[in-house]
């Protein structure tokens, strides 16, 4: 039996305003088992960093709400959970990796103080202690504990994002949800934040949910991958097997649109049009109007998931309701 750490069912959030009513998430289901890295993909506006903040509970209020669904962690639905039982397990039994290390740290305080408050937060140990801890961890991370007394103005962007990892990793948490965790560096600072996190996850048997837009930072983390649009996951199933062959119009469109060293080409081949407004989302497939496949029914008809071996995609064609023109059935 697979130890499940994370089970989220039928999720739906959505942002109400007295303008509009904004369906970020759409009913979306995942696991995510003890020790497992899974990659959430999708473009801008997809709802990925809704469905972290959503575990989390720090949707932006009052905007943000949860309109259905069960996220269990530990035998507690989160979604249900009080404030105060929330502050207990952020940061302690689950921590974040936010997009900018610029905005996330304060810079009135030493990157030293802002791990060692995490700890004193969630732990009984004086506040020495919980100072020389932070010093373990800003080694753990690669930075000498003599620099725990300097602020963040006096690091580089590689340099906070391994101070913000440490922050995350401080308590040990059961759960890391890394959001866009390299998005501000450069590449060769980008490889060697991927690989510390790989190797703390490994070592600390944490797991992780990695959000990103860029399909090359999954591979490189993750064991299985979660293809996410318009608020629904399209296609989920083993990293390998989802890279190999997609199943799904769009994460073969999200692999068309990326340069390939070996192949000659004259120019990248985009999807074609725009993410759909989620407060005004199309009927039918939710993709159907960018889809080079669409058929008739695709505009009125909800797919629904359909299990392929060990992966799971959303498109009419696995249903048998249209001709399935990718040549794909086979998996």
């Amino acid at each position: 039996m697979p130890d499940i750490q994370l089970s989220i069912r039928d999720l739906r959030v959505h942002y109400v305003t007295e303008e509009e009513d904004v369906k970020a998430v759409n009913g979306i289901s995942l696991d995510i088992e003890r020790g497992q890295s899974l990659g959430l993909v999708g473009e801008t506006g997809a709802g990925k960093t809704t469905t972290a903040l959503s575990i989390l509970k720090l949707l932006p209020k009052p905007t943000g709400q949860i309109a259905s669904g069960s996220i269990m962690f530990k035998g507690k639905d989160l979604a249900l959970a009080s404030e105060e039982e929330m502050r207990k397990i952020r940061g302690n039994e689950i921590s974040m990796i936010f997009q900018d290390p610029m905005t996330s740290l304060n810079p009135i305080f030493t990157v030293g103080d802002q791990i060692a408050e995490v700890i004193a937060l969630h732990t009984t140990i004086s506040a020495q202690e919980a100072l020389k801890r932070a010093g373990d961890m800003l080694e753990l991370v690669g930075i000498p504990r003599g620099r725990s007394n300097e602020f963040p103005h006096q690091f580089s962007g590689g340099m906070k994002q391994r101070v913000v990892i440490a922050i995350a990793l401080a308590c040990n948490p059961s759960l890391l949800l890394a959001d866009e965790p390299t998005t501000a560096l450069d590449v060769t600072i980008q490889a060697q934040v991927l690989a510390m996190i790989h190797d703390l996850k490994t070592r600390m048997k944490t797991s992780l949910l990695l959000i990103s837009h860029d399909l090359g930072v999954v591979a490189q983390v993750c064991d299985t991958v979660a293809i996410m649009y318009a608020g629904k996951i399209v296609e989920h199933g083993p990293l390998a097997k989802v890279y190999e062959k997609p199943l799904h119009p769009y994460t073969e469109g999200l692999f068309g649109s990326i340069p390939v060293l070996h192949e000659k080409k004259k120019r990248l081949k985009p999807i074609q049009g725009l993410m759909p407004n989620p407060a005004d989302l199309p009927g039918g497939c939710v993709f159907h109007p960018r889809c080079p496949y669409a058929q008739g029914p695709c505009s009125t008809t909800v797919p629904r998931v359909t299990e392929k071996g060990d992966r799971k995609v959303l498109c009419l064609m696995y249903e048998g309701i249209i001709e399935n023109r990718m040549g794909v059935a086979d998996v």
